[in-house]
C-alpha cells in the first residue's frame, strides 16, 4: 500500500462515518414506534439501553480484536453486524425485536469505533500523522450527529418512516464493507485473541481525581442519552411544531456544539474545562426543568446549547485529566476503566428516568433525571474544587 495515498484513509473514514450514522439513526424515530406499538417511556429507554449494552459488552470483551485479527477485518465485521442490526430494525414488529436489533447495532458500534480509530492512524499519510486522533474524533461526532438528522429528515417526509430511513444506510454500509477489501492488509504483531477484560485504576494518589473525572463523563454521557432517548417524546409537549426532523436536529446539534466547543477550547486548562463543563451541565438541568414546568419553548433550545457545551467541556477536561494521571504502561487499561464508568451514564440514569416516566409521568422522569444527575454534578464540582485548591 502506498503510504502517501489518501484512498485507504478515506475508505476507513467513510466506514467509520457510515457506521456511526447507522448507530444513531433511530433516535428521532422512537416517538413513532411509541405511538404505533403503544409503548411506555421505559420501553423506549430499554431499547436505547439495549444498544449501549451491546456497545459496552464489545468494548469490555472484544475491544482488542484488532490486535488479533487486524483493523480491516474487525472493521468489516463491525459493518456486517451493522447491516444485520439495521435490517432487523426494518422488519421489527415489536419492541423486543427492535431492542435485539439495537443490541446488535451496539456490538457493531463497539467493533467499528475501536478498529476504525486504529485504522485511521495506520492509513493516514505520514505528513498528517499528528492529526489522526483529532480527525478520528471529528469523523465520529460527525457520524453521530448526521445519524439522527438524516433519520429524522427522511422519516419526516416519507410514507414509511420506520423503513425508508434505514435503507440508504444499509446500502452504504454494504458498499463500504466491500470497498475495504481493496486495502491491502498491513503487517502487524498478532496478539493471542482474548475476551478477558483488562481494567485498572491509576496510582493511589490520583484515585479520587480519577473518580471525579470518570463520573463527570458519566454525567455528560447521561445528559446526551436523555435527549437521545426521551427528548423526541417530551419535545412534542413543549414545542408546538415538532416531528422526527426537529427531534433529529436537536440530538445532532448537541453533538455538533460539543465538537465545536472541544475544538475551540482544546488549549484550555483541564481543571478549568471540567469545572466549566459541570457548571454548564447543572445550568442546563435548571433551564430544562423550568422549560418542562412552564412550557417555554425558547428555554428548550437554550438547554440544548448548554448541554452541548457542558458535554464538550466536561469530556475535554475529564479525558485530559485521565491522560495526565497515567503513563504509557497503564494508560490503555485505565482509559478502559474510565470509559466503562462513563458509559454506565447512558444506562443507569436513563433506566431510572424511564421508570419514573411510567409511574409518575414524563415530566417527573425528566425532572427526576435533572435533580438526580444535577446533585451528582454539584458534588463532583465541590470535590474537584477542594482537590485543586487544597
Amino acid at each position: 500500500m502506498n503510504q502517501q495515498s489518501w484512498r485507504p484513509f478515506i475508505l476507513v473514514s467513510l466506514a467509520l462515518c457510515i457506521g456511526t450514522i447507522g448507530t444513531a439513526l433511530a433516535s428521532p424515530l422512537y416517538p413513532i414506534y411509541q405511538q404505533l406499538w403503544q409503548l411506555l417511556p421505559s420501553h423506549i429507554t430499554y431499547i436505547f439501553v439495549a444498544y449501549m449494552f451491546g456497545c459496552l459488552t464489545t468494548l469490555l470483551f472484544l475491544g482488542r480484536s484488532s490486535n488479533s485479527f487486524g483493523f480491516i477485518r474487525t472493521l468489516q465485521t463491525g459493518l456486517f453486524f451493522a447491516v444485520i442490526g439495521l435490517t432487523l430494525s426494518v422488519f421489527a414488529s415489536n419492541s423486543y425485536f427492535l431492542g435485539f436489533g439495537r443490541f446488535i447495532i451496539g456490538i457493531a458500534s463497539g467493533l467499528i469505533s475501536t478498529s476504525a480509530m486504529l485504522g485511521l492512524i495506520y492509513t493516514i499519510p505520514d505528513s498528517h500523522k499528528q492529526n489522526a486522533a483529532q480527525l478520528s474524533s471529528i469523523i465520529t461526532v460527525l457520524g453521530f450527529g448526521l445519524g439522527p438528522f438524516i433519520g429524522g429528515a427522511i422519516a419526516q417526509f416519507s410514507d414509511d418512516p420506520l423503513i425508508t430511513p434505514y435503507l440508504p444506510v444499509i446500502a452504504a454500509a454494504i458498499l463500504s464493507l466491500l470497498s475495504l477489501f481493496s486495502i491491502k492488509s498491513l503487517n502487524f504483531d498478532r496478539q493471542p485473541f482474548s475476551v478477558a477484560p483488562h481494567l485498572e485504576l491509576p496510582e493511589i494518589r490520583f484515585k479520587k481525581l480519577f473518580y471525579i473525572a470518570s463520573f463527570t463523563a458519566f454525567c455528560a454521557f447521561g445528559s446526551f442519552s436523555l435527549f437521545a432517548s426521551l427528548a423526541p417524546s417530551f419535545i412534542k409537549n413543549i414545542i408546538p411544531w415538532h416531528g422526527p426532523l426537529i427531534s433529529g436536529a436537536t440530538i445532532a446539534s448537541i453533538l455538533l456544539v460539543s465538537a465545536l466547543v472541544q475544538f475551540i477550547a482544546k488549549s484550555i486548562d483541564m481543571h478549568k474545562a471540567l469545572n466549566l463543563g459541570l457548571i454548564l451541565l447543572i445550568s442546563s438541568y435548571v433551564i430544562l426543568s423550568i422549560c418542562m414546568i412552564m412550557h417555554w419553548s425558547a428555554l428548550f433550545f437554550i438547554s440544548v446549547i448548554c448541554v452541548g457545551m457542558g458535554h464538550g467541556l466536561s469530556l475535554l477536561g475529564a479525558f485530559a485529566l485521565v491522560h495526565h494521571m497515567t503513563n504509557i504502561e497503564n494508560r490503555a487499561a485505565v482509559i478502559s476503566t474510565y470509559l466503562f464508568i462513563a458509559y454506565f451514564g447512558t444506562i443507569v440514569p436513563i433506566i431510572v428516568a424511564g421508570y419514573l416516566s411510567d409511574h409518575f409521568g414524563l415530566m417527573a422522569g425528566v425532572l427526576g433525571f435533572c435533580v438526580g444527575v444535577g446533585i451528582l454534578c454539584i458534588y463532583l464540582l465541590i470535590n474537584h474544587l477542594k482537590i485543586k485548591y487544597a
